[in-house]
């Protein structure tokens, strides 16, 4: 209760003026149980610290104030000869040193008598700069009338912040004031009741897991929609959009990008709504960035457990990593191994037993291998060389040919069909196309 307190403030203060200790005071004759002596002690010291700062800071504010006011009384008082300065001096730093040291060097005067007066002057820093600034029509005798009345309020101000400071009776009294004014203008009854009940126990809904469709335009933008709503719109769904995976609301996207390294975004983080929503860019969903690196290959984690992922490297390695051991609790790691840090991942994706995998150099030989051909290991695994190349040479694409599917790649204004191609052993030097 704010009364009880600034009672109990007020004798407390009363007690230790007298007595020269710090008590704490008895309120209505019987002691305050020992548990409560500690929090009022400090909280009324608290109250303390905190009126002393700010009065300490507004008896600074007020006493630059009357600085600035006692030079604009005195500068009244001259003011014909600070405008004869003024219109003698050059610059305004050249009047500015004539006012705060009285250094008429360069000044033109009207008579000698004016310049004995100028070399006089002594106005502070801060006292010249109002005279600088000051403007004519505070010249009116109504406006000095105001400036005099104003400095003497000051003046009042400065007495009273400095009892405040100096007298802790004083500063107890303005305390317990400004308390009970806080008190008149936000006290209210209590709204609640204090009841010896049992513990209110709060259970959180545990999330429903469902099915959802990932829609990955080509612009790098993401939206989940349920799975009723895409099939609704399948058609324009697989038209419209890159990617499109289906999985679990609970699930998380698996981003395999040039760098050799994955990045972890979950679904619920990615915008749901409307079909024909915008979505949002994976770029601010994750640590995935468009701008130093490539996204190769987007699928949900629950999707790739139980299969293998294909990984063809610009220096001619190859592997198969087994999807389960991208279920990491993160969000970025490293996918594989690179080479060098030059070096780059040029085709990640589900590697089945029944398909085959291209390579294509640079000097646009190309080369087809079984899956059998390619190496099981794990992800931390550089792989082993696919495709043997020249000294300099690097692979220039790697493409994954899936059963009864025909691929087509441009080479020098002609169309070479892949899956037309012959299928070798591992580590070969390939077929010029």
């Amino acid at each position: 209760d704010v009364t009880n307190f600034c009672n109990l403030l007020y004798k407390k203060t009363r007690l230790e003026d007298t007595f020269g200790v710090n008590m704490l005071a008895v309120a209505d004759g019987k002691p305050e149980t020992l548990g409560l002596v500690p929090l009022i002690r400090h909280h009324v010291d608290f109250q303390y610290e905190i009126h002393e700062r700010k009065y300490r800071t507004l008896l600074q504010k007020e006493e630059e104030k009357r600085e600035v006011q006692e030079g604009l009384i005195a500068a009244c008082d001259c003011i014909d000869l600070i405008i004869e300065i003024l219109r003698g001096s050059k610059d305004q730093k050249m009047a500015r040193a004539c006012l705060t040291d009285g250094i008429t060097t360069g000044i033109r005067f009207r008579t000698k008598k004016s310049e004995k007066d100028a070399a006089k002057l002594r106005f502070t820093e801060r006292q010249a700069t109002a005279i600088l600034e000051m403007r004519l029509y505070r010249l009116i005798g109504l406006e000095i009338d105001a400036l005099m009345k104003e400095h003497e309020k000051t003046l009042e101000n400065i007495a009273h912040y400095q009892d405040l400071l100096s007298n802790r009776n004083s500063m107890t009294k303005s305390i317990i004031a400004e308390l009970r004014a806080i008190k008149r203008e936000y006290s209210r009854e209590r709204r609640t009741v204090l009841d010896n009940v049992a513990e209110a126990v709060v259970v959180e809904k545990p999330l429903e897991e469902t099915d959802v469709a990932v829609l990955l335009d080509r612009f790098g933008y993401a939206r989940a929609v349920e799975r009723l709503v895409y099939e609704r719109n399948q058609e324009a769904a697989d038209s419209e959009n890159r990617k499109v995976i289906l999985c679990k609301n609970t699930d998380r996207l698996c981003i395999f990008t040039d760098k050799g390294q994955v990045h972890y975004l979950k679904v619920l983080d990615i915008p749901s709504g409307k079909f024909r929503d915008k979505g949002a860019p994976i770029d601010n969903l994750s640590k995935f960035d468009s701008k130093t690196e490539t996204a190769l290959f987007i699928e949900a984690l629950e999707n790739l457990k139980g299969k293998c992922l294909l990984f063809a490297l610009q220096c001619g390695y190859v592997k198969k990593v087994e999807g389960s051991e991208y279920d990491l609790s993160r969000r970025s790691a490293q996918a594989t191994k690179l080479q060098s840090a030059s070096d780059l991942v040029l085709c990640v994706g589900v590697f089945e037993d029944s398909d085959t995998v291209v390579f294509q150099s640079e000097g646009n030989y190309f080369l087809r291998i079984a899956a059998q051909e390619v190496p099981l290991m794990h992800k931390g695994a550089l792989g082993n060389r696919g495709m043997k190349l020249s000294e300099g040479e690097c692979l220039k694409a790697s493409y994954i040919l899936h059963e009864g599917e025909t691929q087509k790649v441009k080479v020098s204004e002609k169309e070479v069909e892949l899956s037309k191609i012959p299928v070798k052993k591992r580590d070969s030097k390939g077929t010029k196309r």
